[in-house]
């Protein structure tokens, strides 16, 4: 009999944030929690057999704080009832938008500094104004993980108007490059900035023989939602963010 094919797999907590399944001595399954920048834990589990899997959920699930978080590809539907019959729920969807590059627009008075180019301090500045308006209305822990990182200049595009910061977008340097974050300061909404921005964006990547980038839009929001497929964005996958409390 394959050792993980029963149902008395012992569960072993080997690290602060690692666990193993052990059956006959071998290792049938891992779980690892994995603490955001925005404080939030999330669990990940790799075993082939519900069983293996089962166990390893409990233990975590016994020895962590709540609330505890994990994010599914929409299409994994295995892993995705796993989840669910451990007893989290879905908390929200993330849609994978595929987006054509090739774009460009701007409105009057409004200058993008090109990635890798804005100043670090006044960049920074920007960055902590708009920080704490998302704290004070969403709240962070609505923003995908890869934008609640350290600040890193170098990926970053910035609007600026009138010499100041205004908006900014983060561009995420892979072989399919990964826009993240665009946000403009609340005072200045609704004037074309976050269209400039993405715009620029994707004429520079065309410009450098990018045909598409990817982005990462939750479904609850709608001005993402708007922005991204008033360029032509259309919907690749989706992932799924669960929760128990």
């Amino acid at each position: 009999m394959n050792p993980a094919d029963s149902d008395t797999a012992a569960v072993t907590r080997v690290a602060e944030r690692h666990w193993h399944a052990l059956e006959d001595d071998l290792v049938v399954g891992r779980g690892e929690a994995s603490r955001r920048p925005d404080g939030r834990i999330f669990l990940s589990i790799d075993a082939w057999h519900g069983a293996v899997f089962d166990h390893l959920a409990e233990a975590m699930l016994r020895d962590l704080p709540r609330p505890l978080y994990t994010v599914v590809d929409e299409a994994d539907l295995d892993l995705t009832t796993d989840w669910l019959r451990a007893g989290l729920t879905i908390r929200r969807r993330e849609w994978e938008y595929l987006v054509p590059t090739g774009a460009n627009q701007t409105p009057p008075g409004v200058t993008v500094i090109p990635v890798g180019e804005a100043e670090e301090k006044p960049l920074k500045e920007l960055d902590r104004v708009i920080r704490a308006e998302v704290e004070s209305t969403v709240g962070w822990q609505e923003m995908p993980a890869e934008v609640r990182s350290a600040l890193d200049p170098s990926r970053y595009a910035v609007a600026a108007q009138a010499g100041d910061y205004v908006g900014l977008v983060r561009v995420i340097p892979l072989r399919q490059p990964r826009i993240g974050l665009i946000a403009v300061r609340a005072d200045l909404r609704r004037r074309g900035i976050a269209r400039a921005l993405l715009a620029h964006v994707l004429d520079a990547l065309h410009r450098n023989g990018i045909d598409t980038a990817s982005a990462e839009v939750n479904e609850a929001n709608a001005a993402a939602t708007a922005l991204f497929e008033g360029f032509g964005a259309r919907r690749a996958s989706s992932n799924l963010e669960l929760v128990i409390r």
